[in-house]
């Protein structure tokens, strides 16, 4: 039996991950921090309903001792790094936090593996906001890194540290350049679960209007689900090569909030306004990706289209507000 570790296990990508792992019957571990074990009901959510099925560790990115300890420990054939502080907006608000726990949390990872389990296949999650601005569309593994926020910088430096890895030491380590994936179990600091939850509020009566910042900016989305099995393709190759993972579609904020209303047959004009409070410091304007690769390699394609990814978030949005309304009344 193979065994997968994961960091960011609680987190969209982890916990969809998770699931697929162990349908191709992997023995999953998962890295947490101390405040998810003492706090499992609000930092387990997504994993919940495969919590038994797995096993968990205490460990910090930050403290490269834990991560030592964990894959000294667990000795695992394939290590799928997903933990990062992810939201752009706040990494322009503390991009010391999120250059700090995204470099050295990567760096301390390749480490441990480089010292403790070097057969370990490496898996890093690089993201499309890596490109930032850039002069070709759509980008694939060639195009040059333009970043346009500290998040976005921080993930550049560790694709860089997974190549010098990969290069200096003969690791299988690679980066999946993942455009933006979404689902149910986005966060709710996200533009596209934001648009989704408010418009499922919207139609629910529980409030009246959707605020976003800039709906000109477009991006190549996708569903998380189809993005995990990628990951998993990418390290079962007989050779460690970085690939971009994206929809080939771009779609502005403004047609995801048209699409999202559209869904509850609501007309997105009469309830979005323009806030600009939500307006980042530097944009990235429009971000495409080529997947050619990936499906000539991998034999992968998405599955899932822009249109039913929106509805299935709103539609899920719409029924967890429901179920709450109900247990509120039960209560009372």
């Amino acid at each position: 039996m193979k065994k997968a570790l994961i960091t960011g296990i609680t987190g969209q990508d982890g916990s969809y991950l998770a699931e697929f792992l162990l349908s191709k019957g992997y023995e999953v571990h998962g890295i947490v921090r101390n405040n998810a074990i003492e706090n499992p009901e609000h930092r387990f959510y997504r994993i919940n309903h495969i919590l038994e099925k797995l096993t968990l560790h205490s460990a910090s990115l930050e403290n490269y001792g834990s991560i030592y300890n964990v894959l000294e420990k667990v000795q695992p054939d394939e290590c799928y790094h997903l933990a990062a502080i992810s939201f752009v907006s706040y990494s322009f608000e503390d991009p010391f936090s999120t250059i700090n726990t995204n470099v050295n949390g990567t760096l301390s990872v390749l480490s441990a593996i480089k010292e403790r389990v070097p057969r370990c296949r490496f898996y890093f999650a690089g993201t499309s906001e890596m490109f930032g601005n850039v002069n070709e569309s759509p980008q694939n593994e060639n195009t040059p890194f333009n970043p346009r926020s500290p998040y976005g910088i921080s993930k550049v430096t560790g694709y860089h540290l997974t190549k010098n890895f990969r290069e200096s030491y003969n690791m299988f380590a690679l980066s999946g350049i993942l455009f933006n994936h979404e689902s149910p179990r986005r966060g709710y600091e996200f533009v596209s679960r934001k648009i989704t939850t408010t418009v499922a509020k919207i139609k629910l009566g529980l409030v009246k209007e959707l605020k976003l910042g800039s709906l000109e900016p477009k991006r190549d989305w996708g569903f998380a689900g189809d993005y995990v099995k990628a990951m998993w393709l990418m390290l079962q190759q007989d050779s460690s090569e970085d690939y971009v993972i994206a929809s080939g579609e771009c779609h502005s904020v403004k047609e995801f909030a048209e699409t999202a209303f559209a869904s509850v047959d609501l007309d997105w004009k009469e309830y979005t306004k323009i806030d600009e409070k939500f307006y980042r410091p530097a944009e990235v304007f429009e971000l495409k990706g080529d997947y050619s690769k990936a499906k000539k390699k991998l034999n992968w394609e998405p599955e899932v289209s822009f249109c039913d990814l929106v509805k299935d978030m709103v539609n899920h949005d719409l029924a967890l507000l429901k179920k709450q309304i109900s247990n509120v009344s039960v209560v009372r």
